[in-house]
């Protein structure tokens, strides 16, 4: 049961994370293929620091209808698990007791209610020799998708 608890509250944990990509395409093409990739992710201009060269996106996050009654029946199993053990243990409490399956559901509530948020990535891009850099920081599974989608993108390690 502690281990399940701490599953479901780790799934609305923030997971943000910086990487370093390189490429040899250019500055203005990476720039392109990054605003095509964003707008189709449904990410909008938040600020731009020109000084800088950083810009930052901000985009909604919906929960995921799965990953809510995912949980819901993984809280499920372990409240009827934890049901049987006690109606073991106390049997006078057997009738009752199977009860704790109505909490379950609060699982994916709690998931609904906590996952669904404003994210923000930002990312640099700057021209080192021959080669493009791309800093980015968002979300970890942002920048999986990021770095799938835009294959020609290599990942620096630091």
């Amino acid at each position: 049961m502690v281990g399940l608890f701490f599953f479901i509250r780790g799934s609305v944990k923030d997971r943000t994370e910086q990487i370093l990509f390189t490429t040899s395409n250019s500055e203005d093409s990476l720039l392109k293929e990054l605003r095509d990739y964003f707008d189709k992710r449904a990410y909008g201009v938040k600020a731009i620091e020109p000084e800088q060269n950083i810009v930052r996106l901000e985009g909604f996050v919906r929960p995921s209808i799965f990953l809510a009654i995912f949980l819901s029946l993984l809280a499920a199993l372990g409240f009827f698990c934890l049901a049987l053990v006690l109606s073991i243990q106390i049997p006078a409490l057997k009738p009752a007791i199977f009860s704790l399956l109505l909490l379950a559901p609060g699982a994916g509530v709690f998931y609904w209610r906590n996952a669904g948020r404003l994210e923000q990535v930002s990312f640099k891009v700057d021209a080192v020799d021959d080669r493009t850099q791309l800093l980015v920081k968002g979300h970890r599974d942002e920048l999986l998708q990021l770095q799938q989608t835009l294959s020609f993108l290599e990942k620096q390690e630091p």
